[in-house]
């Protein structure tokens, strides 16, 4: 909750953070805008993944429909069949109390690959990883 803020008010299609993204602006705010469009093709991406084990009827699918006819920029990209490595890969978050984070996430999936926990963590002896530290103590704070 202290990287990403609270994001478990959310209901409906607004609790997929891939379906935030392409329709809300302020989905955004928290990543670089330089790293806007290769964040896009990495959430497109991964839907995908979940797309075609799961089919046109799952939940993966629902999204798809509907962001496919919601939103242009996700239209095209989907419409590229986008592929990328099997791993996350480093992002930059920007927080609005301790400034530019670089994180490593790892991305675990339940069982039926509906939902995906992210965990972030940064290098240890890193700028970032004190940032990260501090907010678990931000964080802890604000609850």
């Amino acid at each position: 909750m202290a990287l990403l803020g609270d994001e478990t008010s959310y209901t409906g299609l607004s609790r997929a953070r891939v379906f935030r993204w392409f329709t809300s602006a302020s989905a955004r705010e928290r990543l670089p805008v330089e790293d806007h469009p290769h964040h896009s093709r990495t959430l497109v991406t991964r839907l995908a993944e979940v797309f075609a084990e799961t089919g046109r009827s799952s939940p993966a699918g629902v999204l798809v429909a509907e962001l496919t006819a919601r939103s242009p920029e996700f239209a095209a990209l989907w419409a590229e069949h986008p592929v990328l490595g099997p791993y996350c890969e480093p992002k930059r978050l920007l927080h609005p109390e301790v400034g530019a984070i670089e994180v490593h996430g790892q991305t675990l999936l339940d069982p039926d690959q509906y939902q995906a926990l992210l965990i972030f963590t940064a290098l240890p002896g890193t700028e970032s990883h004190e940032k990260l530290q501090l907010l678990s103590v931000i964080g802890a704070q604000q609850l």
